[in-house]
């Protein structure tokens, strides 16, 4: 199976893990006015991809691609909790929880496959998404590239959606931002393929504070 066909079902907005509820704290930078147009907004979410919060998600990924094809139980369990501890706040861990749980459960009725078995046995209680589609892509034998990379845009174009239903731009200037930021999510998988736990770590400290700051938000569109 070409590797990019999976990929496209599992991280499209029809696959059932509910990604659309999340803003990732966007809507609180909106709310305070850090985000009002295209150029702000590019600049958000190059820092989320070079050096925030999907940075360390890719790397988790890798990380538990390679633990699933060694079939190293031990390290996947310490990516597991390691990657829960990285949710700096309520929300966070809510969004990756939500949707790593929701996607093992849609992938078990219709994708099933043993890694996806062996993760729920290492980590039985919540699954942090990254860890979700890492496992699936590795036990279904799709490249590791080209699964940080697929991951990688989707993270960026359902925040674009959201900044899209937020009013930071419109639909034309969100299609040209997640065009943009292309290279920069290529870039960042790239750096993620070899790299270990030792290599996580990150630099985006306005959007935890945003994620923090939301829990609070007295109107939202979001959970997060």
């Amino acid at each position: 199976m070409a590797a990019h066909l999976p990929l496209m079902v599992w991280l499209s907005p029809s696959f059932p893990v509910g990604a659309f509820a999340y803003s990732h704290g966007l809507e609180w930078a909106f709310e305070c006015s850090d985000l009002h147009d295209a150029e702000t907004l590019r600049d958000w979410l190059e820092a989320l991809v070079a050096h925030g919060s999907l940075r360390n998600d890719l790397i988790l990924f890798a990380c538990t691609a390679r633990a699933t094809e060694a079939g190293d139980d031990a390290a996947l369990a310490e990516i597991a909790e390691l990657a829960l501890a990285l949710a700096n706040s309520a929300e966070r861990r809510l969004e990756t929880v939500t949707q790593g749980n929701a996607f093992v459960t849609a992938l078990r009725a219709a994708w099933p496959c043993e890694a996806i078995e062996r993760l729920k046995r290492v980590a039985p209680d919540d699954i942090a998404y990254p860890l979700a589609v890492a496992a699936a892509s590795a036990g279904h034998g799709l490249p590791l590239a080209a699964s940080l990379e697929a991951y990688g845009l989707a993270f960026v174009a359902n925040l674009v959606s959201a900044s899209v239903r937020l009013g930071i731009v419109g639909q034309t200037d969100g299609q040209r931002l997640t065009a943009a930021l292309m290279p920069a999510v290529q870039a960042a998988a790239a750096e993620a393929v070899p790299a270990t736990l030792d290599d996580l770590g990150g630099c985006a400290f306005r959007s935890d504070l945003a994620s923090l700051r939301h829990e609070t938000q007295y109107s939202r569109l979001f959970r997060s």
